[in-house]
């Protein structure tokens, strides 16, 4: 209920912010052309506005945004807090224990001498390890969703787990425009201050 009635304004505060932005590197860039700040109405800021446009959205924070939406919507579509019953106590034991291989083989990736996902040096942080952690996460509580999903009999087909995955895309699309808006305003500023 607060996304319907909040995230529109947001929005609009984000257009309006990023036309604001044009507006004033414009007018600032006439009235100080030896200032540092650059126009996003010059040739040179059309160009850049248009031709990254693609590269300032494509970041790893969006992937991340759509994985986790998606292994939401599984995982809301498939898990059932109330039910009680024999098959549902079984998917989740089934579940649990699919979650506890998939640690496991995350670990012998990670935690044994030359694991496959360590820096050069053996670290974690700086390593493929660091850098995959939220796509392992998301694709952790997918799985694990499809496992509960399927067991319980939540998803008898192919076209409900389908539908699982996209109704949290669904869900975060409100957040994917909200990114759209953010990414590009955060962008811009970089460009006229820079």
């Amino acid at each position: 209920m607060l996304t319907k009635r909040l995230l529109p304004h947001i929005a609009l505060a984000l257009v309006v912010a990023q036309l604001l932005l044009m507006l004033v590197s414009w007018i600032v860039s006439a009235a100080l052309p030896m200032g540092g700040v650059r126009s996003m109405l010059s040739g040179e800021g059309i160009r850049w506005f248009l031709g990254h446009y693609a590269d300032v959205l494509a970041t790893p924070l969006l992937v991340w945004i759509l994985l986790l939406s998606m292994a939401y919507g599984c995982v809301t579509k498939s898990v059932s807090l109330h039910a009680r019953s024999y098959r549902e106590s079984r998917a989740r034991i089934i579940t649990l224990i699919f979650l506890l291989v998939f640690l496991c083989a995350v670990l012998l990736m990670t935690v044994v001498p030359h694991a496959v996902l360590l820096a050069a040096d053996g670290s974690l942080w700086a390593s493929p390890f660091s850098y995959s952690l939220v796509p392992l996460i998301a694709l952790g509580l997918t799985m694990a969703g499809i496992v509960y999903g399927l067991v319980s009999a939540r998803f008898t087909s192919l076209a409900d787990i389908f539908d699982s995955l996209i109704s949290g895309l669904r869900a975060a699309a409100p957040w994917l425009l909200l990114y759209v808006l953010l990414a590009q305003l955060y962008y811009s500023l970089l460009f006229v201050f820079a």
